[in-house]
């Protein structure tokens, strides 16, 4: 039954309760200003409001008082010919507040708008939907939109209305289902969600804005009206050149990190001025040319490092501000280090303040969790088979790369997206359309994802992290691929690091594992991943992987390294990987820069860099990393010694690299090794220098290969091989 009303209404009592208890689906209908024959009609919604005056917006006179019509806080009162107003309202505090009517002003989105939201176009998104400071007839404030097309009632809530649900109902819009609100003078910086009265009636803890580009500092869980960029970019010159930094020809070697865990002030972690005081220059000294961040995107639980995310528009503000964030991506363009970052488009967490069963209905998510649910991380999986979904994802990832500059996603969990029945049993999972295992709606998003970043992002890389063996992840689209640029070669990590993780006595009962990789190396444009997955959940750290005492972890690690930078593919490790890092990452504290006291970790550190430097320098080691012409065996089969040798070639002109591992902690002198030229050769880099902590065995010389063919070489030279070793050598140039 309706609540009492207080004076005559013409408003029908049931519409009038709905209004004032938030239930009303179209506030605009009674809500502003309404003819009424000679009069115009105003009411408002302002619970506990004292009193509510009418003022002229023009010269400020008194139009009316309004009176109470429903003791909820609907106010209603008649003024003579319709012209622009101010609301000024007395609270019981005896504040006063004026401001524009809300339910004055017209549509926020075109029709135009609407059909893009309704075909997935992600540019529609981004200029369409979430919270954008404007000003509509002269008025500045801001504009709310969301994308909710089953629930009954939306409601812009804040600091602004007391987070009241009754205050600020939007318009629908039935086309795209998008509800939208203009608010006058709600300035950026703003706090604000959304009230959701869902399909079946039920008010749900409220929202946080699915396209928000600002938040609240965890574990707050509000939006933030964001500000405008006053950041003038100054990256120009290496947004034109990044195409060809990121080419298959172009060296690649990446350091992932976790921003929060790399380095901390007294305790704290750096925001985004201070990873770019500190953290620039460490890279770009070390000789990386990227540095890949683990998800930054808004994320609610900090154990999950970012990759269970809800704010797939914000940078987390962990770290500070979004334009701190822009302005570490342009500082690190200006220091010649791209930037990467993980993204997550494969499912996201349940958290009440988040987008599952937004609306009251499986609306970003699968109804059915046979194909909505991952049972490995508790998490929903996004519905690919609906194009406004699509258009999210697709609008997110453009976010990214065109208003930050991130020079490249690398796209998380993969092959989850591709197989229907990843981690489930038979009959918990539902098959395609033709019967078959692969996800047909993630395979034609992937390939749009690609398409799309090629053609609206010249120069920006994808790169997927897909740990099976589906054929053509990096071949064209056109050619049935799915586009990326590369793919993190998972199963040469697993491959070798087991090899490692190996005494090196029964090394030669696994020689296969170092060279299988090789047969498969120039069937996709890789990437060579030490990640952080190898250095958690009781892995423990790359060091500590590595067998033996101390001294011959640490060369059996620098054998590794260098078998790595040698090898064909480009290179990613994760941080404290290249000074030793003894224990396992934990993300809650820093890295254990204190080793770098000891001579046996600093030796490392340098040794990393000297890698990145001939990686960089040598053509050889980079130009043909996708192309069989690229490497060739010299020295294959020696499983008894654990010796392997190999060429790398670059193109006309550019000197080959001989690459020589011996991986076991024995000598190996005057060892044999076919070459193409005879005549001088000079070491580039022996992981055995004292300079990094090792015995010194054979550094430093030159070697005269002879007319000796050898392993299928015309030439061949001798060797004096150190234990545990990566030695590389090229032709003296004449």
């Amino acid at each position: 039954m309706p609540d009492l009303m207080m004076p005559p209404t013409d408003v029908d009592a049931g519409a009038l309760d709905a209004l004032a208890h938030g239930r009303h689906g179209d506030p605009f209908a009674l809500l502003g200003a309404h003819p009424d024959g000679p009069t115009t009609m105003v009411r408002t919604c302002l619970p506990n409001a004292a009193t509510v005056e009418v003022l002229a917006r023009s010269d400020r006179r008194l139009l009316a008082t309004l009176e109470l019509i429903h003791p909820a806080g609907v106010f209603a009162g008649a003024i003579g010919r319709a012209e622009p107003y101010l609301l000024r309202i007395t609270w019981p505090s005896g504040v006063v507040e004026e401001t524009e009517d809300p339910y004055t002003f017209g549509l926020v989105l075109t029709d135009d708008d609407l059909s893009g939201l309704a075909g997935g176009d992600p540019e529609a998104v981004r200029q369409g939907l979430g919270s954008r400071p404007t000003v509509m007839d002269g008025v500045a404030g801001t504009r709310f939109t969301v994308w909710a097309p089953n629930a009954r009632r939306v409601s812009v809530v804040g600091e602004f209305n007391s987070w009241d649900g009754r205050r600020h109902p939007m318009r629908l819009r039935h086309h795209g289902g998008v509800w939208e609100l203009f608010i006058p003078r709600i300035a950026d910086g703003a706090l604000y969600k959304y009230e959701v009265v869902d399909r079946d009636g039920q008010v749900p803890p409220q929202r946080a804005d699915p396209v928000a580009r600002e938040t609240e500092l965890p574990p707050r869980t509000a939006s933030v009206v964001p500000s405008p960029f006053p950041l003038r970019w100054t990256d120009e010159d290496w947004m034109q050149g990044r195409a060809a930094r990121q080419a298959p020809s172009a060296p690649l070697s990446i350091y992932e990190m976790h921003a929060g865990s790399w380095l901390r002030d007294g305790g704290e972690m750096l925001d985004w001025d201070g990873l770019t005081e500190r953290l620039i220059p460490y890279v770009a000294g070390m000789g990386f040319t990227h540095v890949e961040l683990m998800p930054v995107a808004e994320h609610p639980f900090s154990g999950s490092w970012g990759y269970q995310p809800l704010g797939l528009f914000a940078p987390t503000a962990r770290f500070g501000p979004p334009e701190g964030f822009a302005r570490f991506v342009n500082a690190c363009h200006a220091a010649g280090i791209g930037v990467l970052v993980d993204w997550v488009p494969a499912h996201f967490p349940g958290d009440a303040h988040g987008l599952l069963r937004f609306d009251g209905t499986a609306l970003y998510e699968h109804e059915d969790p046979r194909e909505g649910f991952h049972p490995d991380w508790n998490t929903w999986i996004y519905n690919l088979g609906r194009i406004e979904v699509v258009g999210f994802l697709l609008a997110s990832a453009l976010e990214w790369l065109d208003r930050y500059h991130v020079d490249g996603l690398r796209v998380d969990a993969v092959a989850s997206m591709l197989y229907r029945d990843y981690s489930r049993k038979a009959g918990e999972w539902i098959p395609n359309a033709h019967g078959g295992r692969e996800n047909l709606e993630a395979i034609d998003f992937l390939r749009r994802l690609n398409a799309l970043v090629a053609d609206r992002c010249p120069g920006a890389i994808v790169i997927a992290e897909e740990s099976t063996a589906w054929p053509g992840v990096t071949a064209p689209v056109s050619e049935g691929g799915l586009g990326f640029s590369y793919k993190w070669n998972m199963g040469w990590m697993h491959d070798t690091l087991g090899y490692m993780e190996q005494d090196p006595i029964h090394r030669k009962h696994h020689h296969n594992a170092m060279t299988f990789g090789l047969l498969y190396a120039f069937s996709e444009r890789f990437v060579l991943p030490l990640s952080h997955d190898e250095v958690v959940y009781g892995k423990g750290s790359l060091l500590g992987r590595m067998p033996g005492g101390t001294s011959q972890r640490f060369a059996n690690l620098r054998a590794y390294f260098g078998f790595m930078w040698s090898s064909p593919g480009k290179k990613l490790l994760f941080m404290g990987g290249e000074f030793g890092q003894e224990r396992e990452w934990n993300h809650d504290t820093q890295l254990d820069w204190d080793l770098l006291d000891d001579p046996l970790h600093r030796g490392l550190q340098r040794l990393v860099r000297d890698l990145n430097r001939v990686y960089r320098g040598e053509p050889a080691l980079h130009v043909e990393d996708s192309s069989p012409s690229g490497f060739g065996w010299t020295v294959a089969g020696d499983a008894e010694a654990s010796v392997f040798a190999y060429l790398r070639y670059g193109r006309s002109g550019d000197r080959p690299v001989l690459v020589v591992c011996n991986f076991t902690p024995v000598a190996r002198p005057d060892y044999r090794i076919g070459v193409p030229l005879s005549g001088p050769w000079h070491e580039i880099v022996n992981t055995d220098a004292r300079v990094y902590g090792g015995g010194g065995l054979g550094e430093g010389s030159q070697i005269v290969a002879i007319d000796a063919p050898a392993g299928g070489q015309p030439a061949s030279l001798a060797l004096d091989l150190p234990p545990l070793s990566t030695v590389m050598l090229c032709p003296v140039r004449g």
